[in-house]
C-alpha cells in the first residue's frame, strides 16, 4: 500500500474515531458511496442518497441539514428549502456539518486538485446557504488532499487558504492562541480549534485525546481532528486507538476506504 493510500484510509477511519455521536461520519460515508458509484462528484445523486438515509434513519446532522431534509421529504424544492431554513435561522447557517461530511472528496483521485474547492462548496449548498459553510469545507478538503500528497504541513495550510474568505484564512493562519478557541459549531471556529490540536500534538492519538477533552459533549472539533489527522498521519497512526465508537460501520468503512484508496493506485 502506497503512502497516499495509507493516508486516504486514515481520513475515513479518523472521521469515525472523531465522531462521538455518528451522523457526520455516516454522511461522509454517503459522500464516499456516491463518488465510488458515479466515479464523479454528482450532487443530484448525493442529495438523493442523503435524503434516503434521512428518511430511513438519519440523525445528528445538525439543525440546518435536518431542516432541509425534513422539507425535502415533504416535497419542497431544494432551493426553497435551503433558503427558508436559512431565513428562519436568521442567516446563521455557517455550521461545520459540510466540512465534516465532505472530506471524501479529497480521497477520490479522479477529482482534480483544481476542482476540489468548487465541489466542496456545491456540496455544502445542498443544505447550508451561508457561504462560510462551503468555504471552510473547501479548505478542509484541500488540506486533506495536500496532506495525502505528502505536502509539508505549512505548505498544505497555505494551499488550503488560497482563495478562501478572510474568516477561513484567519482560522488557517491564526490557530495558535488557546484563548481564541471555541467549542461551538461555527465552521471557522471549529477549524481553528481542530488545527490548534493537530499542530500542537505530536501524533494522532494525543491530538484526538486533547480535542475530545476540550470539546466535551460538543461533537464538532474532534471530527475535523479525525479527518485531517488521518490525512496527516495515515491509517497506521489511527488504528492503535482500538475500537472506534461505531463498530457497526466497520465493514462499510473498510470497503469504501479500499475503493477510494484504489483510485490512487489507478491514478499512478
Amino acid at each position: 500500500m502506497s503512502e497516499a493510500q495509507e493516508r486516504v484510509k486514515g481520513v475515513l477511519w479518523g472521521l469515525a474515531y472523531g465522531d462521538r455521536i455518528g451522523g457526520p461520519v455516516r454522511m461522509a460515508c454517503i459522500v464516499a458511496e456516491s463518488l465510488v458509484a458515479c466515479r464523479a462528484f454528482d450532487p443530484a445523486d448525493l442529495l438523493a442518497r442523503y435524503l434516503a438515509w434521512w428518511q430511513r434513519e438519519g440523525f445528528d446532522t445538525g439543525p440546518t441539514a435536518a431542516g432541509v431534509f425534513s422539507r425535502l421529504s415533504q416535497g419542497w424544492a431544494l432551493e426553497a428549502a435551503v433558503q427558508v431554513v436559512d431565513r428562519q435561522a436568521g442567516g446563521k447557517t455557517a455550521g461545520v456539518n459540510p466540512a465534516h461530511r465532505s472530506a471524501p472528496l479529497a480521497l477520490a483521485a479522479f477529482l482534480p486538485d483544481e476542482a476540489l474547492a468548487e465541489a466542496a462548496q456545491v456540496e455544502a449548498r445542498l443544505t447550508h446557504a451561508h457561504p462560510l459553510a462551503g468555504d471552510v469545507a473547501a479548505a478542509v478538503v484541500r488540506l486533506c488532499r495536500a496532506l495525502i500528497r505528502d505536502m509539508p504541513w505549512e505548505d498544505a495550510l497555505a494551499w488550503a487558504a488560497t482563495g478562501r474568505r478572510p474568516e477561513t484564512q484567519d482560522a488557517l493562519y491564526h490557530h495558535h492562541d488557546p484563548l481564541r478557541l471555541s467549542r461551538g459549531g461555527f465552521a471557522p471556529e471549529v477549524l481553528r480549534a481542530a488545527l490548534y490540536f493537530l499542530e500542537r500534538e505530536a501524533d494522532f492519538s494525543t491530538a484526538m485525546t486533547a480535542a475530545v477533552r476540550f470539546a466535551g459533549s460538543a461533537n464538532y472539533c474532534p471530527i475535523l481532528v479525525g479527518g485531517i489527522g488521518g490525512a496527516r498521519w495515515g491509517l497506521t497512526a489511527v488504528q492503535p486507538l482500538g475500537a472506534h465508537p461505531h463498530p457497526g460501520l466497520s465493514p462499510t468503512l473498510t470497503a469504501l476506504a479500499e475503493q477510494l484508496a484504489a483510485t490512487w493506485r489507478d491514478s499512478s
